[in-house]
């Protein structure tokens, strides 16, 4: 079982796979962590102590003293439609179709989030899962990691869980290198997802833990719509 963190104790490692990998010992607002193409995620509890804040600020170069915008992305209050051109936004029928279940959480996103939603969209459109497929991938991303891509978290981990997915080299994953690489972890988890059985037709919890396996199943749910808003803004 995973620890309920309480405490952060941030590092910062860089890469040569272009990716800024966050490794904490103690996470206190972080979902879940997965275990093999499957997963464990944890509810949402308190918000990020301090010194993790600052960590994520020296890994992203934000500033959040002076107020610089996270992120530029806003809360949506898009309209629906039934057709729409290859170019054109997604409609949030096409996001949503199957509506949110419960309420719902949202967190505000950096420019490192921002980017790795990015990557996550593009994976999504690369490996044919669509728009639909990127909001599963972004609300599963927001539970297990907030969309950070964190490397070890050291005590506090839960066995290897690793990256934007929290997935685990030892569950048949990847390596370390792959799972925290945004774009292999991104395709790793779309490709689990291809193979369940009507996923299109499954509401976003069942679809995500079917994947995850996660202890919290239904704390995917409370993603959705935020995830729906991140997809529409960035296709």
């Amino acid at each position: 079982m995973k620890l309920d963190f309480t405490r952060w104790l941030p590092a910062i490692a860089t890469t040569p796979y272009r990716k800024t990998v966050l490794s904490v010992a103690g996470v206190a607002a972080l979902g879940g962590l997965a275990l093999g193409p499957s997963a464990v995620a944890a509810p949402l509890t308190a918000t990020p102590h301090a010194g993790a804040v600052a960590a994520i600020d020296l890994a992203t170069g934000a500033n959040r003293a002076s107020g610089t915008p996270e992120s530029g992305l806003t809360t949506g209050a898009w309209q629906t439609g039934s057709i729409r051109s290859e170019s054109a936004k997604p409609t949030r029928d096409e996001l949503i179709p199957h509506g949110v279940e419960g309420a719902q959480s949202r967190v505000p996103l950096d420019d490192a989030q921002t980017d790795n939603a990015r990557t996550i969209i593009e994976t999504a459109k690369k490996t044919g899962v669509g728009e639909r497929g990127a909001v599963i991938g972004i609300a599963t991303s927001l539970q297990e990691s907030k969309l950070y891509n964190l490397g070890h978290l050291g005590a506090y981990n839960d066995h290897d869980s690793q990256g934007l997915f929290q997935q685990r080299p030892s569950s048949g994953w990847g390596t370390v290198d792959q799972i925290t690489d945004p774009e292999y972890s991104s395709t790793a988890f779309f490709d689990a997802l291809k193979n369940v059985g009507g996923w299109r037709d499954l509401s976003l919890t069942t679809a995500a833990q079917t994947v995850q396996v996660s202890a919290y199943p239904y704390a995917y749910a409370q993603w959705e719509e935020q995830a729906a808003d991140i997809v529409h803004q960035l296709w």
